[in-house]
């Protein structure tokens, strides 16, 4: 029965483990679109079915009403013959009375048939309101389930599209750190500061060459003095 068909795929797809599919995919987003599109198909499908079964059910019902009137109107063709049949007997005609009972006894019979239809459609009827209920509860709970499924796709799409985002500003700033202006300008500063510290060698080397002539000049000067007092001392011991 096709309404059965609809009812075991859309108990396949409730009892679907939506976050391990997920889990498994290669591509969630995909995956997510092709259920999105199996539950629609479903849902479709579901909504023809539960259509056709109601239709089927409001003929049945319609039957079942039309066999409850037939019983009731066979009754009282039964009960009206059998009061004719009482009264043409009443009255000694016995032949005509029973022409009237066998007419009861067909009315009879005729409920009788009546009342076996009526308790097959009854049965009918039973069977399809709890099929059409149901399909009504799967049509409304894969109707749910199918706008979960949206949802968690824009949640998804979402998520997908910051976190592209947030790689690319990752990677400009890392761009940006490779390429930084700063870091030119450390080298440039360390550049200066060797310079610096070259010029501050080569003024203590031009210092300690100044000291040294001082000192030369100083020992030159010691020579001097001592040699005019070696004159002095000569000139003293002559006299």
């Amino acid at each position: 029965m096709a309404q059965q068909s609809i009812l075991g795929r859309v108990s396949t797809l409730m009892r679907a483990n939506i976050n391990a599919i997920l889990d498994s995919a290669e591509d969630p987003e995909k995956m997510l679109d092709q259920l999105i599109r199996d539950f629609t198909d479903n849902i479709r499908d579901a909504e023809d079915a539960v259509a056709q079964t109601i239709g089927n059910l409001r003929m049945t019902e319609d039957d079942l009403k039309e066999a409850r009137e037939a019983i009731d109107e066979w009754g009282r063709k039964a009960a009206a013959a059998s009061a004719r049949a009482d009264e043409l007997r009443a009255q000694g005609k016995t032949v005509d009375a029973d022409r009237f009972d066998e007419l009861a006894k067909v009315a009879l019979k005729r409920q009788i048939g009546f009342e076996d239809q009526a308790k097959s459609l009854q049965t009918q009827v039973d069977s399809q309101s709890e099929l059409v209920e149901k399909l009504k509860t799967g049509l409304n709970a894969m109707r749910a389930k199918r706008e979960e499924l949206v949802q968690k796709r824009d949640e998804l799409v979402a998520r997908a599209k910051l976190a592209q985002a947030q790689t690319q500003v990752q990677q400009a700033v890392r761009e940006v750190s490779i390429t930084d202006p700063t870091s030119d300008i450390a080298r440039f500063e360390e550049r200066i500061r060797r310079q610096e510290a070259q010029a501050q060698g080569m003024a203590e080397v031009a210092a300690s060459s100044l000291d040294a002539q001082f000192a030369s000049l100083d020992d030159q000067t010691d020579d001097l003095e001592a040699e005019t007092r070696l004159a002095a001392l000569k000139s003293g011991t002559k006299s």
